[in-house]
């Protein structure tokens, strides 16, 4: 079982999440979700597909906007907030995109360069040189920094996403389904890096997965989401320490005992 690290600051809350509720026509995905995450601490959101795991998360970043409830990040609430503002505060926020979002056409060194020079209008060239080599040092990519997406294998390129994220240096990440398509070796070194990215940057993350072996090695808390609603929450042990079916059968399913 992961650690809980040090730098986990109960005091200080970063993401608070209260009664939130989504529907897409009469299919309601989220059903009064309440959750906060405190600075410095890996949560993992864990549940099946199509779960609703993937529209929390774009409703923390003002991708999408709940029917009801509230999501405030970083103090500020999030639905209320303008474009300018809603925009400056995605700045302090990095996602990692379950399909890495790289740009084909460019190199790793240019997808990396986009979010800084989008961002900063009188980009340091020099610093952000810099800053991309540092970061594909942490992610183990730097022989990398001039090859096309197309010229990366699946964890390099989820890698290569978890790379672009940092540039801005977030408070906040949010990683989508980040083994989903790897193999067991390759998952777990982007398993290690996640954890590696947690020390170093100070970040505060939301992993959502399905992969009981990413949870139980990311998260210092887990949130089971099973039917639109939270039903546990807490360490690994603490979470999957149950008689209730819709808990036990998942934990089966990733880990089948004879």
């Amino acid at each position: 079982m992961k650690k809980q690290p040090l730098h986990i600051k109960r005091d200080k809350v970063v993401i608070t999440i209260k009664d939130l509720e989504k529907s897409f026509g009469k299919h309601q995905v989220l059903k009064g979700l309440d959750l906060d995450v405190f600075k410095g601490e890996n949560v993992v959101v864990l549940g099946r597909s199509a779960s609703g795991k993937s529209v929390l998360i774009k409703i923390i970043a003002g991708l999408m906007f709940a029917d009801k409830g509230k999501v405030n990040v970083l103090g500020e609430d999030v639905a209320k907030l303008k474009m300018k503002d809603l925009d400056e505060l995605r700045l302090k926020i990095g996602f990692s995109f379950q399909g890495s979002a790289l740009y084909d056409s460019m190199t790793l060194r240019e997808n990396l360069e986009f979010p800084f020079l989008r961002s900063r209008k009188n980009a340091d060239k020099p610093n952000m040189e810099t800053t991309i080599k540092e970061v594909l040092e942490d992610v183990q990519l730097l022989e990398a920094i001039d090859q096309l997406p197309a010229e990366l294998s699946g964890g390099q390129k989820k890698r290569a996403g978890i790379a672009r994220t940092l540039m801005l240096r977030p408070e906040i990440i949010l990683y989508d389904e980040p083994t989903s398509g790897l193999d067991p070796i390759t998952s777990v070194e982007i398993i290690k890096l996640i954890n590696e990215v947690q020390k170093k940057y100070s970040t505060s993350s939301i992993i959502i997965t399905h992969d009981l072996t990413c949870a139980k090695n990311t998260g210092d808390r887990i949130a089971m989401l099973v039917n639109g609603k939270f039903i546990s929450n807490g360490t690994f042990d603490e979470v999957f320490k149950t008689s209730n079916p819709d808990i036990t059968g998942f934990y089966n399913y990733n880990f089948i005992n004879d």
